[in-house]
């Protein structure tokens, strides 16, 4: 062991881990990157994640810096789960549910919980948690807080940063402290303070006040968005004032969440499931439109094309048998009701059928739960696609979280296939279409020289698309490495130079996270590039996207 693990393990509870084995384990997550940690700890309680980094920020006042990453369950997208130095393994030890109000359904929880743990109990006291993502049953709620993650159900309900109401943070420097919304009074007495918590709050006040015009402009005309830093939600014009929306989507760049505070709703499980298929694109987006005008969304809004159907029909034959048969549609679009009330559910069902009709869209309908699992799986057959691999030749996920105005998603679409066509590649493209936010994930092997020069011209050609059209390079995945170079083209330099200033008044020293969302390259995300790319450690429990 070094120096650094053996006074960590003298001075924590929890265990510190410095074998070849479990660095290397930890050497990747679900993204296309590899970064070997120094080591691993798995702390038992907020005072170990207290000390360490305390003890990091000790060592980089007399110039070392050790880097320290939080990490999930490993599910992170862009890279966010990888750092150089120390690892924070939160599931092993700090994975409770902490303290559930029946009443009011608030809940609070620590962050190495399971997203779908913390589901299940909910569903038994009739509530949910909305935004939750396509990986819920194997992620954790800490990581869904640092991506500011969504899923099918936030075109109704919004992302996770709209349930988040209260956290504890350990700082850079092992302070403690609570955020929520605070009122003026309450704020001037955070800016008297004396100590790392009052410099912060006097800085972050400070930039904001002199930069309220470019802050007001900040948030790009999508539905979602969790690229950057949320500046423009922390002050409100009545004066109240919260660090919530900051540290949530920030990726561990700001601070160390160490419990969790989120508001609930109330569940039905009771829905009704439409599954309505397009042959035209641009009727597709019209009809989206209108959907989005009825006066209470649906709970979901999903999207996959004819390429992924063709590719499911293609490799896995029984999949889709008896549920959708050729011709296949250009699109199907699921929409799914879950309001409360029966009689409101009937009548936006009966709403958005009005529209169907209108267009003479074929759509099937269904409320028997079995006859909605199966048309689910249309929705979830995208599976197959990141599942899939012809020797070293994976799915992998590079360009897989770009949100546009919902009013150009046909455009999107187009361009997109243009985009894999001179590519030389198939799309498959499938998502949140009530959000105009799609995944899709081209073949390549990593392995190749050729495939990785690919891997950078799709990912530069994509990313320039989804700005050009004046959307977000991240809808609910976060930048991590893969997006942050673009985050300073997708904002503009001076918005850019306000997530520096943010970053430099939280971590001082760039001990937080360093490498991810905040001055970032191309040129150094392409040497941490794997050599191939795989799920192994996921396959427990069937990666879904």
């Amino acid at each position: 062991m070094s120096k650094v693990a053996h006074y960590l393990q003298e001075h924590l509870v929890g265990e510190v881990m410095t074998s070849t084995d479990a660095r290397k384990y930890f050497s990747t997550d679900a993204s296309i990157f590899t970064v070997t940690p120094l080591l691993v700890v798995y702390p038992r309680n907020e005072n170990d994640i207290r000390k360490t980094t305390r003890f990091t920020w000790q060592l980089a006042e007399r110039g070392r810096i050790i880097p320290i990453t939080p990490r999930g369950a490993g599910t992170d997208l862009s890279g966010a789960a990888l750092g150089q130095g120390v690892i924070l393994a939160f599931p092993a030890h700090m994975n409770r549910i902490l303290e559930l109000d029946s009443k009011s359904g608030l809940v609070t929880v620590e962050p190495g919980i399971l997203y779908g743990k913390l589901q299940q109990t909910l569903h038994t006291h009739s509530r949910f948690l909305p935004p939750f993502p396509a990986s819920y049953e194997y992620c954790t709620v800490g990581g869904s807080v640092a991506n500011n993650a969504g899923g099918e159900k936030s075109i109704k309900y919004g992302s996770t940063r709209d349930f988040v109401k209260r956290l504890r943070v350990v700082l850079a420097n092992g302070e403690v402290i609570e955020t929520r919304r605070l009122n003026k009074r309450e704020l001037n007495k955070k800016l008297g303070l004396a100590t790392f918590e009052g410099e912060i709050y006097r800085s972050l006040d400070a930039l904001i006040e002199e930069n309220k015009d470019l802050i007001k402009d900040l948030q790009p005309a999508v539905t979602k968005n969790s690229a950057g830093y949320a500046l423009d939600a922390v002050k409100r014009k009545d004066g109240s004032f919260d660090l919530t929306p900051l540290f949530v989507g920030s990726q561990g760049t700001l601070g160390i969440v160490t419990e969790v505070s989120l508001d609930t709703e109330v569940h039905n499980p009771n829905t009704t499931l439409i599954a309505a298929m397009f042959d035209d694109i641009r009727v597709a987006t019209e009809v989206m439109q209108e959907l989005r005008k009825l006066n209470e969304l649906p709970s979901a809004m999903e999207v996959v094309d004819e390429h992924l159907l063709k590719f499911v029909h293609q490799t896995h034959p029984n999949m889709l048998r008896g549920i959708i048969e050729e011709p296949l549609p250009k699109l199907v679009l699921l929409l799914e009701f879950d309001n409360i009330s029966d009689r409101m559910q009937k009548r936006m069902t009966k709403k958005a059928t009005k529209i169907l009709n209108k267009y003479q869209i074929p759509y099937q309908l269904e409320t028997d739960p079995h006859k909605k699992e199966e048309l689910w799986k249309i929705r979830h057959s995208a599976a197959a696609v990141i599942s899939h691999s012809e020797g070293s030749t994976r799915a992998v996920p590079i360009i897989e979280d770009g949100v546009v105005p919902v009013e150009r998603f046909g455009e999107f679409l187009e361009a997109v296939y243009d985009l894999f066509k001179r590519a030389g590649l198939q799309a498959s493209v499938w998502g949140h279409a009530g959000d105009a936010n799609v995944h899709m994930q081209p073949f390549l092997d990593l392995g190749q020289v050729g495939d990785r020069q690919k891997a950078f011209k799709l990912i530069d050609e994509y990313y320039k698309l989804v700005i050009s059209m004046g959307g977000s390079t991240s809808g609910e995945h976060g930048d991590g490495r893969l997006r942050a170079p673009y985050l300073p083209v997708m904002v503009g330099a001076d918005a850019y130079g306000l997530f520096q200033k943010t970053k430099k008044i939280f971590d001082p020293y760039g001990t937080l996270n360093p490498g991810v969302k905040i001055d970032v390259t191309l040129n150094e995300i392409k040497t941490q590039i794997r050599n191939s790319y795989s799920l192994e450690h996921l396959y427990d429990h069937m990666p879904r996207t």
